[in-house]
Parts: structure tokens; C-alpha cells; sequence
């Protein structure tokens, strides 16, 4: 039987290192969002529920296998784990879930449509996989419905339907993105972040969006 006190290791070292730079960038205030990594033998370290992102350290982390339930950590694990199982389960190596201004306003805009449609900009090619600034990145609403595992449902869903997508965003609640690895799944937070902001500006500001 596994111990629930057991003491994690990498990519704990890691992960609170990002949920850390996250945080002081004002992606993660509070205790808001919460933070994946894939470990070493497949089992999943993240974030446990309720824990203030700025003071985060690896006793902060739990375990949990594919079917969430815990296998380390002191902690409770997030409650949407479960949209990060989902994720994993197609193909994710780290899953970050963060709250900020541009990508909140971005879902409550885009919510109506079930999508944000982003094109024409050379930051697109700072996502995995795209050479050109003519990609077309869709990126799913979802609406905030509460059940979790509905949404994670909801969430894998639309992951399938859009296979080249890098995020989803949840109404009102944020961006899920993710990445092969750590690194890439930053990244990929720092692209979206910068996108988001330049599309409410723009519409703001009513300058026509291509869609």
C-alpha cells in the first residue's frame, strides 16, 4: 500500500519552481490555478486544493495515478484533477490551469461562440508545432459548469475534436494548456498570455478581428 506521507520526487523540484514564476507574474494569484507534471512511472504530481501559489513548496504537491485517486503527498489534490487525467490521457506531460485578467475576459467574450478563433500573429509560432503566423488557433470555451466530471468529459471532448489546438478556456475561470513537458507547457502560458491580451485590446480599442 502506498504511503500518503510519502515524500515525492522530481518533477516536484520543478513543478513549484513554475507555479512559483507563474504566480509572480500575476497568472496564479491566491490560491487560483493549479499545476500538473507527469512523473516518472506515470503517476501525476500536482498541486493540492487550496494552497496560496506564491508560498508553494514540494509539501504542497501530491500523487495521484491515472484514476486519481492519491498515492503520496499530505495534501488533498485539486478538485480538477480530473481535467488534468483527462489531458494526460492524451498524451499531456504537464498540465497548467491558470487565472489572469486577459484570459478571463477572453472566455466571458468568446463564451457565446464556444470558441476563440486566433490567426495572424507571429507569437502563434511560439506554440508546439507551428512554423507560420497564418495558423489558425482555436481555442475551445467551455462553460463553467461545476461538475467536474462532466467537464473533464466536456474538456477531453473538445481536445479531440480540436487536435491542433494548445488550450482551452473555461468561462469565467480561466486557461488549461499544456505541453510534452514542463518547459513546453510554460511556454505555452507566457504565448497564450501574450495573444489574449493583444485580441481584447484590439476589440476594445475596436479594431476588427480576424476570426
Amino acid at each position: 500500500m502506498s504511503d500518503p506521507g510519502a515524500a515525492l520526487v522530481d518533477p516536484a523540484d520543478a513543478l513549484v519552481a513554475v507555479v512559483r514564476r507563474l504566480h509572480a507574474r500575476g497568472l496564479a494569484p491566491g490560491t487560483g490555478g493549479n499545476m500538473s507534471a507527469v512523473a516518472p512511472g506515470g503517476d501525476l504530481v500536482v498541486t493540492a486544493s487550496g494552497v496560496d501559489k506564491g508560498r508553494l513548496t514540494v509539501d504542497d504537491l501530491v500523487r495521484v495515478d491515472a484514476t486519481g485517486r492519491q498515492r503520496g503527498g499530505r495534501g488533498k489534490p485539486s478538485a480538477e484533477t480530473a481535467l488534468h487525467l483527462a489531458l494526460v490521457a492524451r498524451g499531456a506531460g504537464a498540465v497548467l490551469h491558470v487565472h489572469s485578467v486577459w484570459n478571463t475576459l477572453a472566455s466571458l467574450r468568446a463564451a457565446d461562440d464556444g470558441a476563440l478563433t486566433i490567426t495572424g500573429l507571429e507569437m502563434l509560432k511560439g506554440l508546439a508545432g507551428v512554423t507560420t503566423h497564418h495558423h489558425r488557433e482555436v481555442v475551445p470555451v467551455l462553460a463553467n459548469s461545476q461538475d467536474l466530471p462532466a467537464l473533464a468529459a466536456h474538456l477531453g471532448r473538445a481536445v479531440d475534436e480540436h487536435r491542433h489546438s494548445h488550450g482551452v478556456l473555461v468561462a469565467g475561470h480561466g486557461l488549461y494548456t499544456w505541453g510534452r513537458d514542463l518547459v513546453e507547457a510554460e511556454r505555452h502560458v507566457e504565448v497564450f498570455e501574450f495573444l489574449f491580451e493583444v485580441v481584447e485590446r484590439a476589440t476594445s480599442g475596436g479594431i476588427p478581428w480576424p476570426a
